[in-house]
């Protein structure tokens, strides 16, 4: 093994916040962790909650029930919410906001596989931007990653997920009519896209929230290989 290769996960653990390394461990030390180990254990970290996040997002009420994720309305409209309710139109806004977040829910299971890529192929350098980029990290990680390409292939879903119930007819409604009252001028909005957007923005937050908690709780994960490895630098 190449000890020169393994110094940088020695320096960057001690300058991460919370990734402090004590030498006194009387669990595994850091000594006793290969680099071969090191890039097991953080790519196992990745994967888990690559795979964790998908699992959690991409089902029936995933973005929905999940209020850290869920979907609101476009920001115009969310502002105008409150009027357009007065004028009736509550129901036709709750049905918008529910089709928006039933259309991520079905474009998520597709990032598995490219997520998983992902991280079988994160060389060295992305393992140290992870490992000393602190809390945003793995999100900048997957995003740099595999943000646009998803984009690509979350739109095709999307759309398709929001024809069958009529998500754009919904949301063209609630625009005129709001629009009529004089509450938007004119903007011209893709709703899919504004909800693929934020498919991905609530997949790599989950995606950041999972890797926190293998983090904190190695031993939790079931993995022995993170628990030795994320063990020693705890």
């Amino acid at each position: 093994m190449d000890r020169r290769r393994f110094n940088w996960l020695t320096v960057s653990c001690l300058a991460v916040p919370g990734l402090a390394f004590h030498a006194t461990s009387a669990a595994v030390s850091l000594a006793d962790v290969t680099n071969t180990q090191a890039s097991q254990g953080l790519k196992a970290a990745l994967e888990q909650g690559a795979r964790a996040a998908v699992a959690s997002l991409g089902q029936p009420g995933g973005f929905l029930g999940n209020d850290k994720v869920r979907i609101s309305l476009p920001g115009y409209l969310e502002e105008a919410a409150g009027l357009l309710r007065t004028f009736g139109q509550g129901k036709r806004l709750d049905e918008l906001v529910t089709a928006m977040n039933q259309a991520a829910e079905a474009a998520v299971p597709l990032a598995k596989d490219m997520l998983v890529n992902a991280v079988k192929t994160m060389n060295v350098q992305d393992a140290k931007n992870i490992l000393s980029g602190g809390d945003t990290s793995v999100t900048q990680f997957f995003a740099d990653k595999t943000r646009a390409p998803l984009g690509v292939k979350f739109l095709p879903v999307v759309k398709k997920t929001t024809a069958q119930v009529n998500l754009a007819d919904k949301y063209n409604q609630i625009a005129s009519k709001a629009a009529g009252m004089g509450l938007i001028k004119g903007e011209e909005v893709s709703v899919e896209r504004y909800v693929t957007s934020k498919a991905l923005d609530g997949l790599y937050f989950m995606i950041g929230e999972e890797e926190k908690k293998i983090r904190q709780d190695p031993v939790g994960s079931g993995s022995a290989l993170l628990q030795k490895v994320f063990g020693a630098l705890k």
